[in-house]
This record gives structure tokens, sequence and C-alpha cells, in this order.
């Protein structure tokens, strides 16, 4: 299970720095409440994969099996996967959370086939606006576990 999903063709458009301003803004709700409106949610710490810098966004977050949490790299369905995910793709065991008032250090794993398959539906389920996002690009939208690890 790999890194693997290429941008689309068509999607929505994504936010400028309007938006980016308004992820910083949530992020120190998120960090203390754990919720982006009524969604369950958490600041995705990555390691950039050009700069190396830390690179933080807030992100939907649902729970998985074991203890761990599944997050979308939907870009509100936009064409292209959301930077995050590239930085993930290079960087799987630097990355870590925040929520609820803790900072989790995490290992991420992008789902394929069925168990992608299960994990969208869960997700779907739970807030269907993704599902819109499924219908506004032509890309696979990546499912991405995070495992808490230790140290």
């Amino acid at each position: 299970m790999g890194f693997d999903t290429p941008n689309g063709t068509r999607g929505r458009r994504q936010p400028g720095t309007l938006g980016r301003w308004g992820n910083k803004f949530t992020m120190g709700r998120i960090r203390r409440k754990g919720k982006l409106g009524s969604m369950n949610a958490l600041v995705l710490t990555t390691i950039g994969r050009k700069s190396g810098a830390e690179r933080q966004t807030p992100v939907g977050r649902f729970p998985g099996k074991d203890g761990t949490w599944l997050i979308v790299a939907s870009a509100a369905g936009g064409a292209n996967n959301p930077a995050w995910y590239y930085n993930l793709a290079a960087h799987p065991d630097r990355a870590w959370i925040e929520m609820e008032g803790r900072k989790i250090v995490v290992t991420a794993e992008q789902l394929d086939g069925a168990e992608r398959e299960e994990a969208w539906r869960q997700i779907t389920t739970a807030a269907p606006n993704f599902a819109k996002y499924e219908t506004a690009t032509d890309r696979v939208i990546p499912v991405i576990r995070l495992t808490p690890r230790s140290g």
C-alpha cells in the first residue's frame, strides 16, 4: 500500500490565501477541543517533501480500527491531491497529530482496495459531503490511516 494516487484532470477550485488564514485560525480550537464545527478533526503536522520544514493543516478525522484514525486527502474535491498528501508520501513515519490537548506521533499508510472501500463507506456515511467531493473530481480520493507509535 503506497502513496501513489495520481492527480486528476478536473475538480473544484482550491482556497487561496484566505483559506490558509482560515486554517490557521481554526487550528487552535482543534488542538483544544478536537472539533472543526460539528466534525471531529485533528491538526496534522508533516515534514515538507522539498523544504524539510514542518507543515500543519487541519483535517477531519474518523475512527479507524484498533485506535487508529482515518483522514481523507479530498482537497474538497479538487483535481490535485493536497500538499500534505505528498509530504506524508515522502515521510510517512515523520508525522504527528494534535487534538484535544494531546500530541501523538503517528505513522501514515494509504488504504487500497477493499480496505479503502470499506473505510470510504464509513466516512461518507458519517460525513455525506465527502461523497460530493468524489463526484467533483475524476481522481480517486485517498484515504489515509494514522497509527499511533511510541517515541
